[in-house]
């Protein structure tokens, strides 16, 4: 299975290679533009996001004449979920052959307070979470599902479980009519 991943971002592409692991995929990384905002903040624009990037890896690596069978586009947001209070760290995958595409969601994580409030005011979750965390790039480590649930999941994982679900019309018959 080749696989092109629309990011550069070595997490991404850790947990496409973790999800599709039993497929044994060649895993190219493309960088797109996800066409939505740096920090989606919706669950509509966030799986926009995740759809254009993973048509455009497939187109990316057509290009570059890979022989890319999927297109695969991650995307983490922030959103208020219907009748929940607090906001939300979501994160959507979607899978493309060209002609199919296959969406899926990883887990959300209600923000706490003090970062939702940041977030809600314009800041980036990831600048957020690395200065409340005292770190540098954590959206390229454990991510902030990591840190806040004292690594019980962690966003390698957590992206990984998206990418899972946005493969189920390409890995099983029951989506084909």
């Amino acid at each position: 299975m080749h696989v092109a991943v629309g990011s550069t971002n070595p997490v991404k592409r850790a947990a496409v290679e973790q999800a599709l692991e039993r497929f044994e995929p060649t895993v190219a990384v493309q960088a797109v533009d996800s066409g939505v905002a740096e920090q989606p903040r919706s669950t509509a624009e966030t799986i926009a996001g995740a759809e254009n990037r993973a048509r455009r890896a497939l187109e990316v690596a057509g290009e570059c004449e890979s022989e890319s069978e999927y297109g695969v586009g991650l995307e983490g947001g922030v959103a208020r979920l219907d009748e929940t209070p607090g906001l939300y760290l979501i994160m959507w995958a979607a899978a493309t052959d060209g002609e199919t595409m296959g969406r899926g969601g990883g887990p959300s994580l209600q923000l706490p307070d003090r970062v939702a409030t940041r977030v809600e005011s314009g800041e980036e979750l990831g600048p957020v979470m690395d200065d409340v965390l005292g770190t540098t790039n954590v959206a390229e480590n454990e991510g902030a599902a990591g840190a806040l649930t004292d690594g019980l999941t962690d966003r390698k994982r957590a992206l990984a479980e998206a990418v899972a679900c946005a493969f189920g019309p390409f890995v099983t018959s029951y989506y084909r009519n």
